[in-house]
């Protein structure tokens, strides 16, 4: 059976339509550490064939292609003629995702920035509001001035809940930190695996849904090395996340 192959990128060629199918051309770097003795690959170009009904799902075009971030599945083929083969290796497509693209999650980043700003705009005017009350006797006065210090109490607790309310869909359970996506070393034991392609869609697809990982990776706290996670440090590179949510293992 053909090894199944998982492709992200940019098409770097026009769209070329056939009878059933459309074809495209994509283009991935090799790994940065070939075995020793052998030559670093540079660049591999392949050559997506697609079948129209899966292309049209995406709701891409001729033009769009050519700049969305797409995630392609399938396995090599041997069987397509080489004139509709340019590229040096030829995928027969089985699923094609376009990615979110970065400056769509900074806007809506910003966006929920915005509501949590009016949200605790809000509960301040209630907060100055409540104290107004209409002309009573001079014992219910009393009354309400014994009461009206617990009704100041409140609002004061209310704006401290608001920002944790507000980092915790940012950041999986159990974070300890946010660290930057490029100091993380990656050993290269990681680095000869290749994680299951379909787990790895579900995590791409738990990120297009809430805007962070299902969970923290794990890293060496001084050397910042990879310890476990290299799953959602393939996703994250793939979306292209600046920070990631750490937590740490101490060097013995």
């Amino acid at each position: 059976m053909p090894h199944k192959m998982t492709l992200t990128g940019s098409a770097t060629g026009p769209l070329r339509e056939y009878d059933r199918y459309v074809a495209f051309d994509m283009r991935e770097k090799g790994s940065p550490s070939a075995p020793k003795g052998l030559k670093k690959s540079t660049f591999i170009s392949y050559t997506v064939f697609v079948a129209k009904k899966a292309f049209n799902k995406t709701g891409l075009t001729k033009k769009s292609i050519m700049h969305e971030k797409i995630l392609v599945q399938g396995e090599p083929t041997l069987d397509i003629p080489i004139d509709e083969c340019p590229g040096e290796i030829g995928i027969i497509c089985f699923q094609i995702t376009v990615l979110p693209n970065k400056n769509d999650k900074e806007a809506n980043e910003s966006n929920d920035k915005k509501e949590a700003k009016q949200e605790v705009a809000a509960t301040k005017q209630e907060e100055k509001q409540a104290p107004i009350s209409q002309p009573v006797a001079t014992e219910e006065k009393k009354e309400a001035e014994t009461v009206q210090p617990e009704a100041k109490e409140m609002p004061v607790q209310e704006p401290n809940t608001a920002p944790q309310q507000k980092q915790l869909p940012t950041q999986p359970k159990g974070t300890q930190d946010v660290v930057s996506f490029d100091e993380i070393i990656v050993p290269e034991a990681f680095l000869k695996t290749r994680p299951n392609p379909v787990k790895t869609e579900k995590v791409i697809e738990f990120v297009k849904r809430t805007g962070h990982l299902d969970e923290p990776l794990t890293i060496e706290k001084d050397s910042k090395i990879l310890k476990d996670g290299y799953r959602r440090y393939i996703v994250a590179k793939t979306v292209k996340m600046d920070k990631v949510p750490v937590v740490y293992e101490y060097q013995k």
